[in-house]
């Protein structure tokens, strides 16, 4: 029986203000946010139930920009019905068909970010994309993200805090590289562009087969982000080979963009998102429990030692080299027992 003045009664309400207020509801895996969600079976058409809980989560910015970007041409989820209080939205089901699944089952690597890389492009050449209430990508924002490694994944890499020194030192580093990263045009940034959070949509024409997912956190900013995001992934290799040709075709489309600028801006984007990501990483263990990500930190490390490898982070690169030793870039000592242990849990079940 449900509880009254529980989250599932309010869940319960809500619903039955809609037509899926008889569906059958499926829980599904959650990410790295508070939000959840359920596959909501038997309504009028497929459908999920996003579940994201004020005041952690807001889920205003994902329904206005989800609107706009079907404005826009692209496939983000309808939006059925929704109660902003509650942080309760019905939203379109694209199904099970994630690029990541996809990849898994041998559907060809090469079409599917060479879709993924057109949707930019087809983002990026539309006049009004930044036309949208989002943030602006500021400095300041791209620099308290950059803090996240030295502030969660030091410490617990090292056993203690940097001396403020040091990280005042590294902040400054920072500051004149991300004036340098805007020397490309500015677009709508989705932030989390990777093949966890791209649909695969056969039965849609263009671009509108790759469904998109996961941009409540959308900003204004330089075009060079979300293709940092989808070709040097946290998550999985992508082959040199491939992420130069998908680069100079995306170039090819934009010919007023000068190439060693566009370089630049992605090679600094790159290492101030690598460093968020291994912070992040750090943080939802430490922090949130959530353990399971630490297993990509090796690989995010090796991408932010790819991107400072360019000579105009050759003071980030340096800076690294003195504070964290190379034999520290992994996950940390501290932590390994908690990778250990959801790893076992996961076999479990």
């Amino acid at each position: 029986m449900t509880e009254p003045g529980s989250r599932d009664a309010e869940i319960e309400a809500f619903l039955a203000t809609t037509p899926w207020r008889d569906a059958r509801r499926l829980r599904l895996g959650g990410d790295a946010s508070f939000r959840r969600y359920e596959r909501l079976e038997g309504g009028p058409s497929p459908a999920m139930l996003m579940d994201a809980p004020p005041p952690q989560e807001d889920v205003r910015p994902f329904v206005t920009v989800a609107r706009h970007l079907t404005g826009l041409g692209l496939s983000a989820p309808s939006i059925h019905a929704e109660d902003a209080g509650l942080g309760l939205l019905v939203i379109e089901d694209f199904g099970d068909a994630t690029y990541t699944r996809r990849l898994a089952a041998g559907q060809s690597e090469e079409d599917l970010y060479a879709l993924a890389v057109e949707a930019l492009i087809a983002l990026h050449r539309t006049p009004n994309a930044a036309a949208v209430d989002v943030p602006v990508y500021t400095d300041e924002k791209l620099d308290e993200e950059a803090m996240l490694l030295v502030d969660w994944f030091a410490p617990a890499a090292l056993g203690a805090p940097l001396p403020a020194a040091a990280r005042a030192e590294y902040q400054a580093l920072w500051t004149p590289l991300f004036e340098t990263a805007r020397a490309v045009p500015s677009s709508l940034v989705l932030r989390d562009f990777h093949v966890d959070n791209l649909m695969w949509l056969p039965a849609r024409n263009g671009v509108a087969r790759c469904g998109l997912l996961d941009f409540q956190d959308a900003v204004t900013g330089p075009v060079t982000y979300d293709l940092v995001s989808l070709f040097e992934d946290a998550r999985r290799d992508i082959a040199p080979h491939m992420i130069r040709a998908l680069r100079a075709h995306y170039l090819r489309a934009f010919p007023e963009i000068d190439a060693a600028a566009f370089d630049l801006s992605f090679a600094i984007l790159g290492a101030q998102r690598h460093a968020k990501v291994i912070g992040i990483f750090t943080r939802l263990c430490v922090r949130d429990a959530k353990p399971v990500y630490l297993e990509h930190i090796p690989r995010v490390w090796s991408l932010l030692e790819h991107a400072t490898s360019h000579p105009a982070l050759a003071d980030v690169r340096a800076w690294l080299d003195r504070h964290i030793p190379k034999d520290q870039r992994g996950i940390p000592g501290t932590l390994a027992d908690a990778t250990a242990e959801s790893a076992e849990l996961e076999k479990a079940t």
